[in-house]
């Protein structure tokens, strides 16, 4: 993330700060304040009209800690990071926490009387049974869908090669591969009304019965090809067909696959942008909750934005980017909010003027997507793939029973040569179409020009897109000097670059890569959306987004075209980027909705000297060739991953002849299993089996090299074990120190060993612990510890040295900054985080005292 302030750290035997002179006589609350903060700054006294950061050198993990400090003071009250920054001195910060203190209630031991009333939780050990038996279950089901699958693949194989000529094989591929598509696409829907009926609001305990066919479900919506298909009007009639109330012209960018389909009402015209979660559920305390969420006609949802259950959003509201509707939130029809949790606003999300885009244009649009999928798309996978079969040497001799036998010498061979020429073949293919294919169809998209959904335009413009966001290169390059002219390559305007060795992260997405300038010296974090694509429900325009130059962006940012901030700007993360008022220069910016915090302040002079001169030059040069031996030995493990699935596919044709159809099940589990722990011990060895240990050093410091080299190893197989007990047991293997009976519904952890999660924590979807920082030229790093029972909202969240006690719950798209201390059964909120009582606490009808018992008619009608 990027820091708010420089960190100000001393020796233990050395004072931060040594101020001489007494402080002014003041109010009892100024004189304690004054106190608290000086025994963190290990000076004598403190001044109570000096700032903060500018005068006293403090940064923004010391007054996250000095916050923390005062939140247990029951005699005085309590103070967020957003107070901090907004009266950054002991007088002004006593005067606005004493005109807005309201009544001091402990919510750590004094749950309020509107809280809901627990519902029966199974003991001890019933609940290690239901997790154990969950698990077993779910693995079931995955064996059995990969025995399903390799009969029905095999099956289909052979029918298509008893076909003769070309016209045969394609009509067989067309006819076997449409059939497996449609199946695909209709058996979750199956599924859902067989085993769930209609959704309705409720809860249930996770592990259970219920919970089972609620996972089941879900995990085949998310393996369905329909996905693929996100931004079409099918995309909408599928989830029509999954019991979802949505009206004409409804645009669907997200690929967040909405589960409780029947809890989602959509009013015509209604447009919702892409990494937006709707998903009609949340996990809390162990539970799993469904919630309505209902939005009216021609409503606006920008990017990165979470709707919490039991949410609404009237006719023609609007709600901005990185914000969220925490439960029980409504916006009124024609009213616009933002922010996390959102609240109104005058800004006009909808950027973009309409055009004529009715019922016709779409239902062509739809049916031709369908003839270029039946017609192109499946008979080219499906009958590429039997040709490629049967046409690679090393494959058609193992299927031809006259020289099996004969081939069995050569597996390892074959599966070298095989492996080389797909892997890095299609690498260098790969980097030859991104940089040439975009720029051509960029010819015929003009920027600032309006065009109508569901058109030619509109078709360029998803498959430039698409294109374009594959992330195999971001993944090479980035975090490294490489990762500029890659960007170029894709036709980004870098100006003139200030080469830091780290000017861009690993994770990087655009609309479009031809309308992105960035200025000179500006460094990105992980997770940068660029939003240069405005849409409305009947049509969507490219425009140039431009970054101004010194910035420092943190992670997970949402920057649209039209963002007001200039040069010289530190954008925190989850940051908010504003869209009215003059534009931000030499600031820092803070939250959803942003305020300003200061750029910087005085940093670690021991750090200076990296940065500058002959120094620097060298330590670049050493860091580049560094990062060179990364990329080199990322490729190789790579490589060696696709050798072992090439030679594992290779033995599995062998043995076809002699086992029959099985084989092509097991490669399927077997696969999954090895490359799990393949990528599991690759990380291992990268840290030799040891914890990561808090850091503070330069970027050109080589610990940060060899912390960048840990990044880069793949970690995309977690997602298959979302939702399931053996997510833990990844997690336990890749170093966390894990509790029993953690539910991850889809949580990153970005360093293993430094997090610690208890027992029966709750981890949502799209939530992220992340134990470390980067501003400008430092990294830094320590743990963070869930204490027993925690709950992670969706899309939550938390950074380092972050403690969270027992039983506390962080609300939906909350950011907790580093260094808070969150007391145990609080629950906190917003970005960032500030103490929201009511937020665990609001209810439309849903309640936790719905019974066990009863779960199941929670679900089922």
């Amino acid at each position: 993330m990027a820091d708010q302030s420089s960190e100000v750290l001393s020796e233990p035997d050395e004072p931060a700060v040594v101020l001489s002179g007494a402080a002014p006589r003041g109010t009892e609350t100024e004189r304690e304040l004054a106190q608290a903060l000086a025994g963190l700054l290990g000076a004598e006294r403190v001044p109570v009209d000096s700032h903060f950061f500018a005068d006293l050198g403090a940064n923004s993990l010391v007054m996250a800690q000095f916050c923390a400090r005062i939140r247990k003071r029951a005699d005085l009250p309590s103070p967020s990071m957003r107070d901090i920054y907004q009266h950054p001195t002991i007088r002004s910060l006593a005067a606005a926490l004493g005109e807005a203190a309201p009544a001091r209630v402990d919510a750590v031991d004094a749950p309020s009387s509107s809280a809901h009333v627990p519902s029966p939780t199974p003991g001890p050990a019933r609940r290690r049974w239901n997790h154990l038996l969950c698990g077993t279950f779910q693995l079931l089901v995955f064996l059995s869908y990969s025995l399903v699958s390799g009969f029905v693949t095999a099956a289909g194989y052979e029918w298509i090669a008893t076909g003769s000529g070309l016209v045969h094989i394609y009509l067989r591929s067309l006819l076997f591969g449409g059939i497996g598509f449609v199946a695909l696409c209709a058996f979750p829907v199956l599924a859902k009304w067989l085993l769930i009926g209609r959704w309705r609001p409720g809860e249930f305990p996770v592990w259970g019965l219920t919970y089972l066919r609620f996972w089941l479900v879900k995990a085949l919506l998310h393996a369905n090809p329909m996905v693929f298909l996100t931004g079409t009007p099918l995309y909408v009639l599928y989830l029509r067909a999954l019991g979802a109330r949505i009206g004409k012209g409804v645009t669907i960018l997200s690929h967040s696959v909405p589960v409780c389909t029947d809890l989602l009402t959509i009013g015509a015209g209604t447009v919702i942008r892409k990494d937006s979660f709707f998903l009609g559920y949340r996990a809390h305390a162990g539970h799993i909750q469904t919630g309505r969420i209902t939005l009216g006609r021609d409503a606006f949802v920008g990017e990165k934005t979470v709707l919490d259950i039991d949410t609404s959003m009237g006719h023609g509201a609007q709600l901005g980017h990185a914000s969220a509707l925490h439960r029980g939130q409504a916006v009124p029809d024609g009213e616009h909010w933002h922010g996390s949790p959102a609240e109104p606003t005058r800004v006009d999300y909808v950027r973009v003027a309409p055009a004529g885009c009715g019922t016709a244009r779409r239902a062509w649009f739809g049916l031709g997507t369908l003839v270029q999928l039946f017609l192109l798309y499946i008979p080219l996978v499906v009958g590429g793939a039997y040709m490629f079969f049967t046409e690679v040497p090393a494959i058609g001799k193992r299927l031809d029973p006259r020289t099996a036998a004969l081939s069995r010498s050569e597996l390892l061979p074959d599966a070298l040569v095989l492996s080389l020429v797909l892997f890095f073949g299609c690498a260098a293919l790969g980097l030859v179409v991104l940089c040439t294919v975009p720029r051509l169809l960029g010819l015929f998209v003009k920027p600032d020009q309006v065009y109508p959904l569901y058109g030619f335009h509109y078709a360029l413009h998803r498959a430039t897109a698409r294109m374009t966001n594959v992330r195999f290169f971001a993944w090479l390059f980035g975090d490294s000097s490489y990762i500029v002219h890659y960007l170029r390559g894709l036709g980004y305007d870098l100006s003139r670059v200030e080469q830091t060795g780290s000017n861009f992260g690993t994770e990087v997405q655009h609309e479009t890569p031809l309308l992105v300038s960035v200025g000179s010296g500006t460094m990105v974090a992980d997770g940068l959306s660029i939003v240069n694509a405005d849409f409305s429900s009947t049509s969507f325009r490219l425009s140039r987004v431009s970054i101004g130059p010194h910035n420092f962006l943190g992670n997970n940012i949402a920057y649209p075209a039209g963002g007001r901030t200039g040069g010289n700007c530190l954008l925190a993360t989850k940051v908010m980027i504003p869209l009215d008022g003059e534009v931000r220069e030499g600031v820092g910016l803070l939250g959803s909705p942003c305020f300003e915090i200061p750029r910087t302040v005085d940093r670690d002079a021991r750090f200076d000297h990296l940065r500058t001169g002959d120094t620097f030059r060298r330590r670049l040069a050493a860091k580049n060739r560094y990062n060179l031996r990364s990329m080199a030995l990322m490729l190789l493990v790579r490589w060696l991953h696709t050798f072992a699935l090439t030679l594992f596919g290779l033995v599995s044709v062998d043995l076809y002849g002699v086992i029959g159809h099985v084989v092509i099940a097991g490669y399927l589990a077997i696969t999954l299993g090895f490359s799990t722990v393949y990528f599991i011990l690759v990380e291992r060895c990268i840290t030799s089996f040891r914890a990561l240990r808090p850091r503070l050093c330069s970027i050109y410091d080589p610990y940060f090299w060899w912390h960048e080299r840990l990044w880069k190893v793949p970690d995309h197989f977690l997602n298959l074990f979302n939702g399931t007990p053996f997510k833990s047991l990844v997690w336990r293997l890749l170093g966390v120190r894990i509790g029993s009976r953690v539910f991850d519904d889809g949580c990153y952890l970005t360093e293993r060993t430094l997090a610690a999660i208890g027992d029966d924590c709750t981890l949502n979807a799209g939530s992220k612990i992340q134990c470390h920082s980067q501003e400008d030229g430092t990294f830094k790093s320590d743990g963070t510890t869930l204490g027993a029972g925690c709950t992670l909202g969706v899309g939550a969240h938390v950074h380092y040295g972050v403690t969270m006690g027992d039983g506390s719950v962080l609300a939906p798209d909350s950011f907790l900054m580093k260094g808070e201390e969150v007391p145990r059964n609080a629950h906190w909120g917003g970005n960032p985080a500030v103490d929201m009582p009511e937020s665990g606490n609001r209810s439309t009808g849903v309640g936790r005292g719905t019974s066990t018992s009863n779960s199941t008619t929670a679900t089922k009608s």
